[in-house]
C-alpha cells in the first residue's frame, strides 16, 4: 500500500510532535517534587553530620578516659598521680575544647587498689538553628593500679 488504510487516511498520525505535548508538562512537576523533597533531604544530611560529630567528641572522650586510666594505674609512685591522670586525659583529648572538658580522678593509689576516670563533655544537635538534643557525654575508665 502507500501508507494510506482502507477509507483513504494515513496510518500514521498526521502531526508527528501531537504526542510530545504531554512530555514537556512533566519538567515542570520534576522541580516541584524536587523543591519539595530538598529542604527535607537538606535537613536529613546536616542532622546526619551533627550526629557525626557528637559520634566522634564521644570516641575522643572514651579514649582520653582510656588513655588517662592507664596513666594513672603506673603513676602512684609520682608527686600528684591525680594531676598526672587528669593531664593524660586532657593531652589525649586535645581534639574537644579544653575548657569545656570535666576530669575527675578516684583512687587511693595503693598497689592493687582501682583508679577511676570519669570525663564530661557537653554536646548540642543543631538544625537550622533550632536545639534537637543537648546534654553531657560521660565516659568512664577504671584500671588497677600497678
Amino acid at each position: 500500500m502507500n501508507g494510506r488504510n482502507r477509507v483513504g487516511r494515513r496510518a500514521y498520525p498526521s502531526h508527528p510532535l501531537r504526542h510530545r505535548r504531554n512530555v514537556g508538562g512533566e519538567r515542570g512537576q520534576a522541580m516541584v517534587e524536587l523543591a519539595m523533597v530538598l529542604p527535607i533531604l537538606a535537613v536529613l544530611l546536616f542532622g546526619v553530620i551533627q550526629f557525626g560529630i557528637v559520634f566522634n567528641n564521644y570516641l575522643t572522650l572514651t579514649d582520653a578516659t582510656r588513655a588517662g586510666a592507664r596513666a594513672g594505674a603506673v603513676a602512684r609512685n609520682s608527686s600528684n598521680p591525680a594531676g598526672a591522670t587528669s593531664t593524660a586525659v586532657q593531652t589525649s583529648a586535645s581534639d574537644l575544647n579544653q575548657s569545656n572538658l570535666s576530669v575527675s580522678v578516684n583512687s587511693t593509689w595503693a598497689p592493687g587498689s582501682n583508679v577511676t576516670v570519669t570525663a564530661t563533655y557537653p554536646y548540642s544537635i543543631n538544625l537550622l538553628g533550632w536545639v534537637i538534643a543537648s546534654g553531657n557525654l560521660q565516659s568512664q575508665t577504671t584500671e588497677r593500679v600497678e
